[in-house]
């Protein structure tokens, strides 16, 4: 089975492009613009370069032996944590930018939750020496300030979004609404593995350069190049989608997908859109929606900024209802204790999106020779003021 997109971008009945008519010929455009340029030699030399030159790559792929040794696996990590921005989203940005300029784009406009993307897509911006505006909302501008403060020195304009419960979702809509003003001068650098096609496949795309790595880094190290199991957080999905890129068809590896039940998927305080969606229309794509049963989207929640978002990207969509992901949600309590537990054991901070990632090696089991390869999307410096509150409760709960 494939699990491809489509010539006409569609996974499985998942995807395609349900767009204003201001916005066709951009997106017309822009489908045109990756027919022409990502297979162009040019082009990835450019990208490639970047990504060896400016972001750091390959990042490592690390054997985490105090979590191999306690969960009975040989884990090892992906290191997207250590890339320029401090996340994965830095490698499709670059990319993004480098079709803005070929099209003849002059202005950039991104959304941001946990602020990942929109440093990424502030340091691209600054990189090429073109304007930048960053939607995010309220809430999330107070709970990552430490990003907002950065997409300011790096020179962007970050517009907070008061609508809706100010978060990714919100921000989204707004960034949306702003391309449909400016489409002419203004291209849309989309952070996640959302949104009418082509940026589903274009993010991943992308973001691909993860799984290439993988492949070759196990070679190395284990001598064979492909894992038993892949795991990643899911919110819209892109450093899911790039971890299991080449590995889509290889029915010798499992994906696991960790996405954010927040309180649970029994209570009304989640973003677990695979457990608890519906098959709706989201931001211009076709798949899973958080909604009411007369069809209006429900706010999300999740203790991580970068996961509470009420749809999915179409890739994961498919993947979910086709089998081929096994699909855990994982609880606020349940990530923060797997994020503790990489800090104590590895001496890494991971953010509490790719926190929810380790969780899962508490909900499965696996046997030793198993090889587990564990994406950590980002570091958690964004998310220290969290995690010294959480910290200092824990300590108090003690005494």
């Amino acid at each position: 089975m494939d699990y491809n997109v489509s010539e006409d971008g569609y996974y499985g009945e998942f995807g395609g492009a349900y767009i204003p008519e201001i916005l066709h010929a951009n997106v017309e455009k822009l489908k045109a613009a990756c027919r022409t340029y990502l297979d162009d030699e040019a082009f990835k030399k450019e990208f490639y370069g970047l990504l060896r030159d400016y972001v750091g790559r390959p990042s490592p792929l690390y054997y985490a032996r105090r979590l191999s040794e306690k969960y009975g696996a040989k884990v090892y990590l992906k290191r997207e944590d250590l890339n320029h921005t401090g996340a994965h989203k830095i490698n499709n940005t670059i990319g993004q930018i480098l079709l803005a300029r070929r099209m003849g784009k002059t202005r950039i406009i991104a959304e941001t939750g946990a602020g990942q993307h929109g440093v990424a897509s502030a340091t691209v911006c600054a990189l090429m020496n073109m304007p930048c505006v960053v939607y995010m909302g309220e809430t999330d501008i107070r709970r990552q300030r430490l990003n907002v403060q950065k997409m300011e020195m790096l020179g962007a304009e970050v517009r907070s979004v008061t609508s809706g419960n100010k978060t990714l979702k919100d921000a989204t809509n707004e960034a949306i609404r702003d391309w449909c003003c400016h489409p002419e001068d203004t291209h849309y650098i989309i952070g996640s593995t959302v949104g009418p096609h082509p940026y589903p496949d274009m993010v991943a795309r992308f973001q691909s350069v993860i799984s290439e790595e993988i492949g070759r880094q196990l070679q190395e190290k284990e001598g064979r190049s492909y894992p038993d199991y892949l795991i990643a957080c899911v919110g819209g999905g892109s450093n899911a989608a790039g971890t299991f890129y080449h590995y889509l068809n290889d029915e010798r590896v499992k994906l696991v997908e960790a996405e954010a039940a927040g309180l649970g998927i029994d209570t009304d305080r989640s973003a677990a859109t695979i457990h608890l969606g519906r098959k709706g229309i989201i931001h211009g794509a076709r798949t899973l929606v958080m909604q009411t049963p007369d069809g209006q989207i429900t706010e999300p929640y999740s203790i991580s900024a970068g996961l509470d978002y009420p749809g999915i990207g179409p890739v994961h969509a498919n993947l979910a209802a086709r089998g081929r992901a096994e699909v855990f949600a994982v609880t606020d309590t349940q990530a923060v204790d797997a994020a503790f537990e990489l800090t104590s054991l590895e001496g890494i901070i991971p953010a509490l999106e790719s926190a929810h990632a380790l969780a899962v090696l508490g909900l499965k089991k696996f046997r030793p020779d198993e090889v587990v390869v564990i994406t950590v999307s980002g570091r958690g410096d964004k998310d220290m003021e969290t995690y010294i509150q959480l910290f200092q409760t824990r300590k108090t709960d003690k005494r």
